[in-house]
C-alpha cells in the first residue's frame, strides 16, 4: 500500500501491472512524477530516509515505508527494484515467488 501511495502522492498519473511469469509474480508501478535520481535509489529504500528536504508532513511521513515494504518483500524472498518509468518517473518493480 505505501508504494501505491507514493506513486499517487508524487504523481499525476500511475499505472499497476500484475502478471505471472512461471513460479513469480510480476508487480510493476509506474508513474510520470519526478521519479527519484539513480544516485538516490539505494537511499530511498534506507529507514527514516527522507528524499523529500521539506519538514512538511503533507509530502511525506518519517521516511519508514518505502523501507518496511522492502523488508516485507525481501522476507518472502522477493526482489524491489527502484527503476525510471518510461512514464517519466518512477517504476517501482515487485517479483515475489508464488
Amino acid at each position: 500500500m505505501n508504494i501505491l501511495e507514493n506513486a499517487l502522492r508524487y504523481a499525476f498519473n500511475a499505472e499497476i501491472r500484475v502478471r505471472r511469469i512461471e513460479d513469480t509474480v510480476l508487480i510493476q508501478i509506474d508513474d510520470d512524477g519526478p521519479g527519484i535520481p539513480h544516485e538516490k535509489r539505494t537511499d530511498a529504500i534506507l529507514p527514516f530516509k527522507r528524499l523529500e528536504a521539506s519538514r512538511n508532513q503533507k509530502t511525506g511521513g518519517t521516511g519508514l515505508g518505502l523501507s518496511i515494504a522492502s523488508d516485507i518483500i525481501l522476507s518472502h524472498g522477493g526482489q524491489l527494484d527502484l527503476l525510471e518509468s518510461p512514464k517519466g518517473g518512477l517504476r517501482v518493480r515487485i517479483i515475489l515467488p508464488i
